[in-house]
């Protein structure tokens, strides 16, 4: 079953500093159908004005990745860590026990866009940590490319505690992939540009999503020049 939730029905809200769709309930966006997909909870798109951010907040018992689509994103937290993220990394922070961490745009005159997805963990009481990897952005063409999963050991791939994949891609027009979810598993697709064809029958476009299950065979066709996230979860 392909279920598709449009872009224009995301909450949004426009605080000046801070302009945000929210995919699942959060903050003061509440719909009890629509609390989260498996273990993904929230999938916020940030748009963060230059100098403006995050300050220092804590966080317990939740996985949180941020993936830069464009700008730059700069980190700080209370294990010490101070990092920057651009397109063609992806930060993992674990809050387990507790953290305290800041997300700011250290950018003077450009805005940095953002995805932000927490993740229940698999196992509560974890010690907080933070990972900072990159990836081959030409190695996303026509392709799906694991930048979070549970099972690695590279520097490529956050690794994160939960059993799940992140995929992100570059599809081009009218070229597919195929993917195969395994008995009990679910499928999350999110359209950052173009648009997208599964399964032959279900168009997706920029900011929509797919959640889909009980599909053990997906095809993905390129109807336009198309960036997209697959999220293979528990």
């Amino acid at each position: 079953m392909i279920k598709i939730r449009k872009a224009e029905e995301r909450y949004s809200n426009d605080h000046g500093w801070l302009k945000t769709n929210f995919s699942f309930s959060f903050a003061d966006y509440y719909d009890p159908n629509n609390m989260q997909f498996g273990p993904l909870r929230v999938l916020n798109d940030d748009i963060i004005a230059p100098q403006k951010g995050f300050g220092s907040h804590p966080h317990r018992e939740m996985e949180i990745v941020s993936i830069v689509l464009d700008g730059f994103l700069k980190h700080e937290d209370s294990t010490g860590t101070t990092a920057t993220t651009t397109f063609g990394g992806v930060q993992r922070m674990s809050a387990g026990t507790g953290i305290i961490h800041s997300e700011v745009n250290p950018s003077l005159d450009e805005d940095v866009n953002l995805l932000q997805l927490w993740f229940l963990p698999e196992k509560e009481g974890l010690p907080p940590s933070y990972e900072k990897t990159s990836f081959d952005i030409n190695k996303l063409k026509n392709n799906l490319l694991p930048v979070v999963s549970k099972n690695t050991t590279g520097n490529e791939i956050a690794k994160i505690h939960q059993d799940l994949t992140i995929y992100l891609s570059d599809l081009e027009e009218e070229k597919e992939l195929s993917f195969e979810q395994l008995q009990g598993r679910r499928t999350y697709i999110f359209v950052i540009e173009g648009k997208l064809l599964l399964n032959e029958e279900t168009q997706i476009s920029k900011r929509d999503d797919a959640r889909i299950t009980e599909t053990s065979k997906l095809k993905i066709k390129g109807l336009d020049k198309s960036r997209f996230m697959l999220i293979d979860l528990p």
